[in-house]
Order: structure tokens, then C-alpha cells, then sequence
């Protein structure tokens, strides 16, 4: 082991940060054999250096001023773990202009700003590692980005967010409605006071922005794909899709090559129960990934936590450490690409619930519509049978476009016995 030690700079200490300080003191011994010289965790910073962590570090570390770490010429590895845009981009872009390595964690930066980074990264000849930024603990961008780099990628498909995923799983296994979930998912830590970020999809896109960048080599603004999250689902649809349908419904983050165009969206999704996807449960997180060498290829783990998050910031210390000359691909210097798929675009089977009054002659009615658009029909089914009431119906198209598929909900929904919004779901 070289007396030449790796000094390391942690830019914020909270729940993560805490981590990363514990995996520290656990596994240093481990580390510093893995990389055959000593490391140094020289400097923490946080702006609250007060509150106990409930972990051990030694108080000379710590400091207020960021700039202790930026500045601080014998630091080479900085990590970024405050979130967030502002000022974490500030910081991350400072610590490679002074040549120092970069680890994040911050997804969302990572999605906004990616060309600004990877550009200021390539110009100072230094790298920026983010394994923990998609997948938590699970050994995911690496391998999507190296093992896998003689495979033309030809799909992505991910769960990739642990609160939409806990919600839909408790669901079905308790029979329990949305709200009254969510809630319990509050409780516990699983979901923040205000979910939406997570229940809205925002979360799986951000990652799915990453994931794509390396499956696929573009770089795809949320703005300009399709994200929908999972608060219109209902226990009825778990349920049907179960027991009559023989599917899971999960939060699905999409990217895929059909016809020569790349399909990018993030939707719940049917998924056939003899899928590897539809064994992941609860706050897991799984990644399905087919390449043209390979074929399919399954990662699964904790995606969020804060020792599983952990692991994956040290991983990519070590792995700096082991390899801080080597060049790593980013992708193209400018990814922006225009032959993305629209939604409308999109071909797939869909699965539709309709609220309407039961009278004779409704379902012929919709059927005609549907049948006007090209859309046929799999499957139809009505379990309640109360003359003069709502009720629903249930139904499973063949493969239609998205396109005509809309066109036929807005014709729907405008019949007098419609009588709530439409649901439709697509089928993976």
C-alpha cells in the first residue's frame, strides 16, 4: 500500500452524507485494500455540523464553509450529496474546474443539466460518477454503460421508484385503497408529506432520463416524453387485472427502439404476472434490460436507503480511485436528438375501465366507437348488473395507436351514459 493517500471531500451530511460517512468507518480497511493506498475522508461539510448523526466522525472534519473542501488543493474526490439544483450544480461544476473528481447522487441535476456537466467534466479532464443517482444500491449504470457496451440496447424497462411501487404493492396484497396507503406510506418514511414528485412520475422520469443517456446514447428532456403517474389507479383495477387478467399494474419507465424511432414514456403498466418485473415488490427497485448480444438482462435491489445509496457513493469513489486517468464515455458531446416517439404515436394493447349507466344498448354503442377508429376489442367484461345504475365495465383492446385510442375516449366520454373519466392503462 503507497503512503500517497486519496483525500475526499463530502459536501453535505444528512441522511445519505451519514451513510457514506458509516460505510466509511465499517469498511475502510477493505477500501484501502481494494485500491492499495490509504483514504482519507478529510472534510465534511453541511451547514448544520450540530445535530448528531448517530454516527461517529471526528468533529475537526467537519465545517460550515464548503469552500474548505473546494479549495482545499490536496482533495481530489469531492462528493455532492445536498440535492437539489441550486447550489449543488454551483459546487459540482467548481470542484471539476479545480480538477478535482466528481460522485453525485442527485438524479435531478443530473437529468437538467446533463450536457453543462459532462461538458465541464470532458474540458477539464476529470470525471463525474453517479451510480447512486438511479437505483439506489443496485449495481445498475456501470454495467448498462461498460458490461454491457457490446450490445446494441434495444429496450429499458424500470421500476425505479420505491413509493409508487410500495403503493401499488400494498394495494394489491392488502386490498387497500389508495389514499388510506399513501398515508401509511407517509407514516413510515416511504413517501415524503408532499408526494407528488414520487406518485406523479417526475422521480422515475428523472432517472429514466439517465438511463436512457447510457442505453441509448440521446439525451431526451422531460418535457418531451410522456409521464403519467399512478393516482388514478384504483383498487378495481388491481384486482381485475389480477384475478381476471392475470397482470400487476406498476409505474413502468420506458425506453425502447420501435421502427427506428426511440419510444420514451413513464405510465403504470400492465405487466403479465410471469414477468420478472412483476415480482418486484415494495420499495425494490428492478431494471430489465434487453440487448441485442445479450438478450434480457435483470437487476434488482434496494432502491432507495440510506446505507443501500450508500454503497453505491463508496463504490464510485473506489472505483475513481482505481481509475482516475481513464477516459469514460459520456456519450455524444451533443445528444440532443429529434426522432423520439410521440405518445400518440405509441402502438400497444390497452386495458379501459368506463363508469356508465346500465341500460341496453350501451356497450354497443362504445363498441361502434372504438370499431369507427380501428380498435378491437380482446376482451369485455361487466360484473355488476344494476338496471339504471353506475356500473362498470371492463374491456382489453387488441394493439391500437395512441392516436386513435384518444380520439375514441374523448368520443366516449361524451355519451350521455358515460357517466366518470375514462381509465386506460397500457399493457407492457
Amino acid at each position: 500500500m503507497t503512503d500517497n493517500a486519496v483525500n475526499i471531500g463530502l459536501i453535505g451530511f444528512g441522511t445519505i452524507g451519514s451513510g457514506v460517512v458509516e460505510t466509511f468507518n465499517m469498511n475502510l480497511p477493505l477500501i484501502e485494500e481494494k485500491v492499495k493506498r490509504k483514504v482519507n475522508l478529510k472534510k465534511v461539510a453541511d451547514l448544520d455540523i450540530v445535530t448528531d448523526r448517530g454516527v461517529e466522525i471526528n468533529p475537526d472534519i467537519l465545517t460550515t464553509d464548503v469552500k474548505d473542501i473546494l479549495d482545499d488543493p490536496d482533495i481530489s474526490i469531492v462528493i455532492e450529496l445536498i440535492g437539489g439544483y441550486q447550489p449543488a450544480l454551483k459546487f459540482i461544476l467548481e470542484a471539476m474546474e479545480k480538477g478535482k473528481h466528481v460522485v453525485t447522487a442527485n438524479k435531478a441535476l443530473l437529468a437538467k443539466h446533463w450536457e453543462e456537466i459532462t461538458d465541464c467534466a470532458r474540458r477539464n479532464q476529470v470525471r463525474i460518477s453517479f451510480e447512486a443517482s438511479v437505483g439506489g444500491g443496485i449495481p445498475l449504470l456501470k454495467p448498462l454503460n461498460e458490461s454491457l457496451a457490446a450490445n446494441n440496447i434495444q429496450s429499458v424497462y424500470g421500476i425505479i421508484n420505491g413509493t409508487a411501487n410500495y403503493i401499488l404493492t400494498k394495494m394489491a396484497e392488502e386490498h387497500r385503497d389508495f389514499e388510506e396507503v399513501l398515508k401509511e406510506a407517509q407514516e413510515k418514511g416511504y413517501a415524503e408529506q408532499d408526494p407528488t414528485f414520487d406518485i406523479e412520475g417526475h422521480d422515475t422520469a428523472q432517472k429514466l432520463i439517465i438511463l436512457t443517456i447510457l442505453g441509448f446514447g440521446v439525451y431526451v428532456e422531460q418535457e418531451r416524453f410522456h409521464v403519467e403517474g399512478i393516482t388514478r389507479i384504483t383498487l378495481e383495477d388491481i384486482e381485475f387485472a389480477k384475478n381476471e387478467l392475470g397482470c400487476c399494474i406498476k409505474l413502468l419507465a420506458i425506453s425502447t427502439i420501435a421502427n427506428g424511432k426511440l419510444e420514451v414514456r413513464v405510465h403504470p403498466t400492465l405487466i403479465p404476472e410471469e414477468h420478472l418485473l412483476s415480482s418486484v415488490n415494495g420499495v425494490f427497485n428492478g431494471v430489465y434490460i434487453i440487448g441485442d448480444v445479450v438478450g434480457p438482462v435483470m437487476m434488482y435491489g434496494q432502491g432507495a436507503g440510506m446505507m443501500a445509496t450508500a454503497s453505491a457513493v463508496v463504490g464510485d469513489c473506489i472505483d475513481l480511485i482505481e481509475g482516475m486517468d481513464r477516459i469514460v464515455n459520456y456519450g455524444p458531446e451533443k445528444t440532443k436528438v429529434t426522432n423520439i416517439k410521440d405518445i400518440e404515436e405509441v402502438e400497444t394493447k390497452y386495458y379501459l375501465r368506463l363508469t356508465v349507466i346500465d341500460k341496453p344498448g350501451v356497450l354497443h354503442e362504445i363498441s361502434g366507437i372504438l370499431s369507427d377508429l380501428d380498435i378491437s376489442l380482446e376482451s369485455v367484461s361487466q360484473k355488476k348488473r344494476e338496471k339504471g345504475q353506475e356500473v362498470p365495465i371492463f374491456m382489453v383492446t387488441h394493439e391500437a395507436s395512441e392516436k386513435n385510442m384518444l380520439k375514441a375516449i374523448e368520443r366516449i366520454e361524451k355519451l350521455d351514459s358515460v357517466k366518470d373519466e375514462t381509465v386506460f392503462i397500457r399493457l407492457l
